[in-house]
């Protein structure tokens, strides 16, 4: 009994540290199709997320690399007054990127919704 107990109690505090993060998030970015990605990346900064290598084997035009393991350090590169559209492979790490910028004040953060490799468009290379 014992044993089930515990396992209910770690069960519901995973279920309440995903919903309140789900919550975060939803507050912190907003996603955005491919469609509505391309519409408005031209006019913001364009943050790719992804490490150098994986930047360089193909990004989409125009995007400017930070990765998320110097983001921490070099995020006072993005202009707070500009909106931010970011992208990774996925998007768990530009989403983590999105709560680091919100936390320090920035309001106008876009991800691109799948990440890179959902994306259709231009894409640029160093091959």
């Amino acid at each position: 009994m014992t044993i089930l107990y515990t396992i209910a109690v770690i069960l519901a505090a995973v279920i309440v540290y995903v919903l309140v993060n789900s919550f975060r998030l939803k507050k912190a970015v907003t996603n955005l199709t491919q469609e509505e990605f391309i519409q408005g990346y031209r006019k913001a900064q364009l943050i790719d997320l992804r490490e150098q290598k994986e930047f360089e084997a193909g990004h989409i035009l125009g995007a400017r690399n930070i990765p998320t393991t110097q983001f921490g350090q070099r995020y006072k590169e993005v202009r707070p007054d500009l909106p931010v559209y970011l992208y990774c492979q996925n998007t768990g790490r530009s989403a983590r990127a999105a709560l680091l910028l919100k936390k320090k004040g920035y309001n106008q953060i876009y991800q691109l919704q799948g990440g890179f490799k959902t994306w259709t468009g231009k894409v640029k290379s160093k091959a």
